[in-house]
């Protein structure tokens, strides 16, 4: 199977999850009106789906290396579709959240799925271009997600968003079926005793340089879904735009994270994914410092937006070279692996996504400060990373 046509799938599979998360941005407003609820509080519907999608893994991941990754993906966009159609018929804050968090673990059920295939399938610094074409596809989701939302709001009501979700996990079942699972690789699960699915996570929580790629990936994450998840406020209330104009801005973003993936490619070929996770990390932290001074100094808007699209575009070099770094080590334990990456990078920025929601203090300056915060975590983390000899040398173990 060609690396694009094996792209385009898990591509189109993985933006399940970046569609659940932006479709519903701009309806946040009429939500909250639905529901009669403060604007702030539609943000945990969003913490709650990102800290399931992150805990879920953590039983996804094992369960796909013991029984197979088609029956745990088809099994997670089954759950995934019912929760969306129950979201749709929600009357309640409490009823929302609840079936946001079943959309959370079918959501989790298919994350987990994609970096398991694609280390099942190729590795080392192919896995890294892989990813990034990955990325380079499923790009579209989020840019397109904020338009798709206003679209359902212009044609309905905020419930039509959740029903076009539950239709696309339909659409993504026949396609997998018919298109993917036939031409992989075939695989034979692993047969070991169910304990030793858990006992399988102490290898790579003592796998020192593969916890530090994952520290780096939730602070980095971290980063972005603080903005994310405060992206209407900043916008639609701070300075007081329009949806389509929300849409704009926040597709920009996307924009900026697709260029930088398509140089990430050919900068594959001269740099090692280590030097160019250093790197763009560090371009991340600096345009969240110019982010810091702009709203402090009260710069305008196209100042404050250019920081934001600088620094959350930075994620398109990020994602992937960091993911082909982390799992290179692992290539029996793919899933295991995978389910730590995305359980620890979706639960903690979660929980901080959580935080600074329930918070009083909801202010332009306060989210600067913490997504900046985050990033320079995971600077420090980034500079201690092992050069491209060590890891090439470690991978070999």
């Amino acid at each position: 199977m060609s690396h694009l046509y094996l792209a385009i799938l898990l591509g189109m599979t993985v933006a399940l999850g970046p569609l659940a998360l932006d479709a519903y941005l701009p309806a946040f407003p009429d939500i909250a009106d639905g529901l009669g609820i403060d604007h702030g509080h539609v943000g945990l519907t969003l913490s709650a789906y990102v800290t399931t999608l992150g805990l879920a893994q953590l039983v996804g991941g094992p369960l796909s290396d013991r029984y197979g990754r088609k029956p745990i993906l088809f099994g997670g966009l089954l759950i995934f579709m019912a929760g969306a159609v129950m979201v749709s018929m929600a009357d309640s804050l409490s009823d929302m959240v609840f079936w946001r968090i079943a959309q959370g673990i079918g959501g989790a059920f298919c994350a987990v799925s994609v970096p398991a295939i694609v280390r099942d399938e190729v590795s080392g610094q192919d896995a890294a271009r892989l990813f990034g074409l990955i990325g380079l596809i499923m790009f579209i989701a989020p840019a397109a997600a904020p338009s798709l939302g206003s679209l359902m709001l212009a044609l309905g009501e905020w419930q039509w968003i959740f029903l076009m979700l539950a239709g696309y996990a339909a659409f993504l079942v026949v396609v997998l079926q018919v298109a993917l699972f036939p031409k992989l690789k075939p695989r034979a699960p692993i047969k070991t005793p169910v304990r030793s699915l858990v006992t399988n996570y102490l290898l790579v929580l003592r796998h020192t340089t593969t916890m530090r790629f994952i520290g780096i990936q939730v602070l980095c994450f971290s980063t972005m879904l603080l903005f994310i998840t405060h992206s209407s406020f900043i916008y639609q209330e701070w300075y007081g735009l329009s949806n389509s104009t929300f849409a704009i801005l926040f597709a920009a973003n996307i924009g900026f994270m697709a260029g930088l993936n398509l140089l990430n490619r050919p900068l594959l070929r001269r740099f090692s994914s280590v030097q160019l996770v250093r790197a763009q990390v560090i371009a991340q932290w600096l345009a969240l410092v110019a982010l810091v001074a702009s709203v402090q100094l009260q710069g305008p808007l196209w100042l404050v937006a250019g920081c934001i699209i600088v620094a959350i575009g930075c994620q398109g070099g990020i994602v992937p070279n960091n993911m082909a770094n982390a799992m290179e080590f692992f290539p029996n334990l793919s899933g295991t692996a995978a389910a730590l990456l995305g359980a620890s990078q979706f639960t903690i920025a979660g929980a901080i996504s959580t935080l600074s929601s329930i918070t009083g203090d909801q202010t332009l300056p306060s989210i600067a400060f913490a997504m900046l915060a985050c990033s320079t975590g995971a600077v420090l983390l980034a500079l201690g990373a092992p050069r491209a000899v060590a890891l090439a040398k470690e991978s070999g173990v």
